[in-house]
């Protein structure tokens, strides 16, 4: 399986490092990872170019993550994102996080649109999908 690089990403943000992230073995803490792909989805999703409609919210529905090296603190860290699939009311997610241009850790995430009120799946609106479909992944997933 090849390494994806910042660049197959359709969405790029950055993250920076505390010291409190590390752990006894000087490295950040893996927990963190998940805090790091928080950050690209949230910014990714709330960057104005899809609002969600009022009334409801994006829960995580699933999360998988690879760790394929460490990130040491200081520093900060790349985020990519880009969406893999647009469902009736989910979406498919993949996401890299890179330290100094080295792919570090890769996830696959699935997020759905839910109700507010019912906690129910509702369906993701026409402009919704539209307004992401430009950061759909295209070509040869490295993932």
């Amino acid at each position: 399986m090849s390494e994806p690089a910042l660049n197959d990403f359709t969405f790029r943000t950055r993250d920076k490092l505390r010291y409190g992230d590390t752990d006894r073995q000087g490295h950040v803490n893996n927990a963190v990872f998940s805090t790091f792909f928080e950050t690209g989805r949230v910014e990714m999703l709330h960057s104005g170019e899809a609002p969600r409609p009022a009334g409801t919210a994006f829960v995580v529905a699933h999360i998988a993550i690879d760790f394929r090296r460490e990130v040491t603190w200081p520093g900060e860290v790349e985020i990519g994102t880009g969406l893999a699939v647009i469902g009736r009311s989910s979406l498919q997610m993949r996401q890299g996080i890179f330290q100094n241009g080295q792919f570090c850790a890769r996830a696959e995430t699935v997020i759905v649109l839910i109700d507010e009120e019912t906690r129910k799946a509702t369906p993701l609106p026409d402009d919704m999908r539209s307004r992401l479909a430009p950061l759909v992944v295209t070509g040869e997933s490295p993932f």
